[in-house]
C-alpha cells in the first residue's frame, strides 16, 4: 500500500498553494521536478541511508525540488515503503520516496543519480550449486529461500558480480544459504539464526528496531522466511557497510566484518569468493585479498559500526 489519498491531497494542496513547511517555495531549477513531502520530522540525509547522517529536518509537508533519485535503504511507513531516494540539491541531501506524496515508489519522470548497474538476472539454484558444489547440502530449501534472497539483495544494492560473489560465499559459509538454519549446538537465547546468522543482543535489539519487530522477544523471527533474508541485508549494509569491501575485492575485510577470529576460515571463505566469481564472470581477478588487517585479526563481532570503521579504515556513510 502507497500513501493514503487523503495525505497526498494535503500536501498537494499546500504545494499548489506555493507554501511549506518554511514559507513560500522557492524558484525552481528547469531541470528539477517539483513534488511535496507529507508528514512531520522527515529526515534529509547526506546519502540514501538510513545509517547516513541528517544533514537537516523539515517540521511539515515540504515542496522539494529534485534533480534525480537512487537506490538506497529500504523505508517502509504507515503510508506505504520505497527503497528510492530523492535527491534534493537545495537541501543537501536526500529523502526517501517513501514520505513523498506520490502513488508510486519510485518518482515518475525522474533519471537515476548518475545511472545505477544493472543487477542482470537473479540468482539460480545452478549459480550457487555451480559457485558451492557439496555446501548446498539441502537445494529444496536454499530453492525456497532465493526470491526473498534475491529481493534482499536488490534492496542492498548487490548488484555487480563481485558485491554478489562477496554475499553469497559469506552466506554460504554461515548458513550453506538456507533461511532457516539455527546455530549446530547453540542454546543461547540469541544464538546464531537465519541467513546471516545473527547473534547477540547487540545485533537482535538494532535489527528489530529497525524493521519494527520484536526480535528481543521473539528471536525466533530471525530465521523465519520472511525475515531471515531482509536482517541478511540489514547487517551487510547498516551494521556494517560491505559492498565497499566487495568492490575492493577485499574478502579479509569482508570476513572481519562479519564477526569471527581470523584463521584459516578466512582462507575457505576467499576461495569460496573466487569460485563465485569465476561462475559470475568466467574468470577471477587479480588482486584479490584473503588477509585481515592486523587490528581486525581478533573477534570484531561486538564492535559498533564506527567502532569497526575506524579499525577496517573504510566509509562510514553507506553505498
Amino acid at each position: 500500500m502507497r500513501v493514503p489519498t487523503i495525505r497526498r491531497l494535503g500536501a498537494a494542496l499546500l504545494a499548489l498553494a506555493g507554501i511549506t513547511a518554511a514559507g513560500v517555495i522557492a524558484a525552481t531549477p528547469a531541470q528539477a521536478a517539483v513534488f511535496s513531502t507529507y508528514g512531520t520530522g522527515v529526515n534529509v540525509r547526506a546519502d540514501a541511508y538510513l545509517s547516513s547522517a541528517v544533514v537537516r529536518t523539515l517540521p511539515g509537508p515540504t515542496s522539494i525540488d529534485v534533480d534525480c533519485q537512487k537506490l538506497g535503504d529500504r523505508v517502509t511507513v504507515s503510508g506505504g515503503s520505497s527503497s528510492w531516494w530523492a535527491h534534493v540539491p537545495a537541501l543537501g541531501g536526500y529523502v526517501t520516496v517513501a514520505y513523498v506524496s506520490i502513488p508510486e515508489d519510485k518518482l515518475p519522470g525522474v533519471p537515476e543519480c548518475g545511472g545505477n548497474p544493472n543487477p542482470g538476472p537473479d540468482i539460480t539454484l545452478a549459480n550457487v550449486q555451480a559457485m558451492f558444489g557439496s555446501r548446498i547440502a539441502n537445494p529444496r530449501l536454499v530453492e525456497e529461500g532465493l526470491p526473498s534472497l534475491n529481493r534482499a539483495m536488490r534492496d542492498a544494492n548487490i548488484n555487480t558480480p563481485y558485491r554478489k560473489a562477496a554475499f553469497l560465499a559469506t552466506l554460504v559459509h554461515e548458513s550453506r544459504l538456507e533461511y532457516n538454519i539455527r546455530e549446530i549446538g547453540d542454546t543461547r537465547l540469541y544464538g546464531g539464526r537465519g541467513y546471516i546468522q545473527l547473534t547477540g543482543d547487540f545485533n537482535y535489539g538494532p535489527a528489530g528496531r529497525y524493521f519494527g519487530i520484536d526480535l528481543l522477544g521473539n528471536p525466533e523471527l530471525a530465521r523465519s522466511l520472511q525475515w531471515s533474508a531482509p536482517i541478511a541485508r540489514w547487517y551487510w549494509t547498516v551494521a556494517r557497510n560491505i559492498n565497499p569491501m566487495a568492490d575492493a575485492l577485499h574478502m579479509g575485510r569482508v570476513n572481519a566484518a562479519i564477526g569471527y577470529p581470523a584463521g584459516t576460515e578466512d582462507l575457505r571463505r576467499c576461495d569460496s569468493f573466487k569460485s563465485a566469481i569465476r561462475v559470475l564472470t568466467g574468470s577471477v581477478p587479480g588482486g584479490i585479498i584473503c588477509t585481515r588487517p592486523s587490528k581486525l585479526s581478533g573477534d570484531t563481532s561486538k564492535l559498533t559500526s564506527t567502532e569497526f570503521d575506524r579499525l577496517a579504515g573504510t566509509p562510514t556513510s553507506k553505498g
